[in-house]
């Protein structure tokens, strides 16, 4: 845990510093969002369902190209290299890295729910779930994310590689957060959004155990 801990906190720290990775990515995530919005003006107003969908959307290409710059960051000072050769066990950088990871993308649904909220319409209920159920898709997104992102090394394709790994692995994570951000926002049977929020449980729990199982072997080959 201590290792954990402090490697998050180098993560933090750099990105106080500099300030890159939070910038981009909301910058993203709203430019996104605007595209969609514009999209659908003048036209019928969007249903539930578009909001849900285009706040997904926006999380998932925000996350990303966080994912992708943060990654990168590391290999610029061969910082990578320097972890893996640490006495540092392999599951506290891999968990350090999902939980940075996480982090970031949590300030971009903040601040994509809001726009979200502002630009579709769309009044938000049941906060408390809608949070848990972002809470879980970002933890099952970065999990598979952290473990791809930092075994690519130093491919040279690895900015094309990673969306391509990534996302067929995470679309029943973003399949899971829509319909069940819809059904919070229609209101609709709490039954439906419990079985989402059960369904992405289950499966940040099999990638995050995966993920620690397989990533010291994904990155033996670049220490």
């Amino acid at each position: 845990m201590r290792s954990i801990y402090l490697l998050l906190w180098k993560d933090v720290v750099v990105e106080l510093r500099a300030k890159e990775l939070v910038y981009a990515t909301i910058f993203f995530a709203v430019v996104v969002l605007l595209i969609f919005c514009f999209a659908f003006l003048g036209g019928p107003k969007p249903t539930v369902d578009v909001a849900a969908g285009v706040l997904w959307v926006a999380i998932a290409l925000a996350g990303t190209v966080g994912i992708s710059r943060a990654f990168e960051r590391e290999r610029e000072g061969d910082t990578m290299r320097a972890l893996l050769l640490s006495p540092v066990p392999r599951s506290a950088l891999y968990i350090s890295k999902l939980v940075a990871i996480s982090l970031l993308m949590v300030i971009v649904e903040a601040v994509s729910l809001l726009l979200v909220s502002l630009l579709f319409g769309v009044t938000v209920t049941h906060f408390g779930t809608l949070v848990a159920l972002l809470l879980l898709g970002t933890a099952g997104f970065a999990a598979v994310a952290a473990l791809f992102g930092a075994s690519l090394g130093r491919a040279r394709s690895r900015d094309v590689l990673l969306p391509l790994l990534v996302y067929p692995i995470v679309v029943p994570v973003l399949i899971a957060g829509t319909r069940g951000t819809v059904a919070l926002l229609t209101a609709a049977d709490p039954a439906v959004a419990a079985f989402w929020l059960k369904f992405l449980l289950v499966f940040d729990a099999v990638f995050v155990s995966l993920g620690v199982w397989v990533f010291e072997p994904l990155v033996a080959g670049d220490a």
